[in-house]
């Protein structure tokens, strides 16, 4: 039989983040963020549960040829814009509406031989210092925009650097404001922190929001909700099994290094997952984990292929465990309860949004 870690994609958890996001954008259409595979879910596999989207958003070609291949026949932005002059081309064929944040994509544009003028997005450095037009800059790239043959509507983009933290947007949106004023075209503006924490303020509304982090069903302020909180639903589950247990006497290890010593005896369990699936190695002792549905914690350091977690908890409870047993390192276990991803990610110090692109190839996933 296969190694026992699967990965499920849950396509009516993302139906419901999506409802969600359109509760929370109120009367602005909604872009799912489908970048990096879907946030290493798989395009393929979340379409089903995103396709109620009223359009798709992501950096690269191939994935939106894979969208076009699918069946979506609806907007599709690329949130990078073009990076050579032939991508112009595709962009024409495939009809994706795309971004321009320098002189360099105007240059392209001006170049670019098309019957059918294109649909872009130009985006204003408001504050992040990524990508886009500084603001005194952003009139003068839209004049020479809106002179092109080549250019049908402009529509007028920021991106916000602290809407999930105490800092917020009032600095960035005054900017914004003030340099786009009597500029026409649509406005998006709001990404997952900005949808949930602040689109009900009157000056923050726009025409489009670009939803990425919740349609995953984690929060994009995990350090001041959880996603529970925001009425997301963890769109994947990493699920695995005990493929061996250890009985330990006091002052024995577990793993390399022995940075964990059993300070009673106790029952460990060992879970076919690693950092080679994807699981953070940086996960200490005492990190969340699911087993048959019980929470419990991991032990000593993650290996490449395999965890320790601590059955205590299911011996005082009187529950049977043992070879074959569940374990939900993140998502929903078969019983219902909940581990969510960002407990995972805030135990090895990062967040929800890596854990879900590092998922490796070798872990087979699939869509219910």
């Amino acid at each position: 039989m296969p190694r026992p870690i699967h990965a499920t994609v849950h396509t009516q958890a993302l139906r419901h983040n999506l409802q969600r996001a359109r509760q929370a954008a109120l009367d602005a259409r909604v872009w799912a963020v489908v970048k990096a595979n879907a946030y290493g879910h798989g395009i393929a596999r979340a379409f089903e549960g995103l396709r109620g989207a009223d359009g798709f958003a992501l950096l690269d070609l191939n994935e939106a040829q894979t969208l076009r291949d699918l069946g979506w026949r609806g907007p599709i932005l690329l949130l990078e814009g073009v990076f050579e002059q032939r991508d112009l081309e595709l962009c024409s064929r495939l009809d994706l509406w795309h971004t321009v944040h320098c002189e360099q994509q105007i240059d392209m544009l001006s170049q670019h031989k098309t019957n059918v003028p294109q649909r872009v997005f130009l985006k204003m450095n408001s504050g992040m210092n990524r990508l886009g037009f500084a603001p005194h800059s952003y009139r003068s790239a839209w004049t020479r925009l809106n002179a092109l043959p080549q250019v049908d509507e402009i529509s007028l983009m920021a991106h916000f650097s602290d809407a999930d933290g105490d800092k917020g947007i009032a600095q960035q949106m005054q900017l914004f404001q003030q340099f786009t004023q009597d500029l026409p075209g649509e406005r998006s503006l709001s990404n997952s922190a900005a949808m949930l924490r602040h689109c009900g303020a009157a000056e923050v509304r726009a025409d489009w929001v670009r939803a990425g982090i919740a349609l995953y069903g984690s929060a994009p302020d995990a350090a001041q909700h959880s996603a529970t909180e925001w009425d997301l639903q963890p769109a994947m589950t990493l699920s695995s099994k005990i493929i061996g247990t250890q009985q330990l006497a006091l002052g024995d290890s577990v793993g390399y290094g022995s940075s964990f010593v059993a300070q009673a005896p106790m029952l460990v369990g060992v879970a076919a997952c690693g950092y080679a699936d994807g699981y953070p190695r940086l996960c200490p002792t005492g990190t969340p984990v699911l087993v048959n549905g019980v929470r419990t914690r991991t032990l000593g350091r993650v290996s490449m292929d395999m965890l320790a977690v601590d059955l205590t908890p299911l011996q005082q409870a009187g529950a049977a465990v043992g070879f074959g047993s569940e374990v939900t390192l993140w998502g929903r276990s078969h019983s219902g309860a909940l581990l969510s991803i960002d407990e995972v990610a805030s135990a090895a110090g990062t967040l929800g949004y890596e854990l879900m692109c590092a998922l490796a190839a070798r872990v087979p996933t699939s869509a219910d």
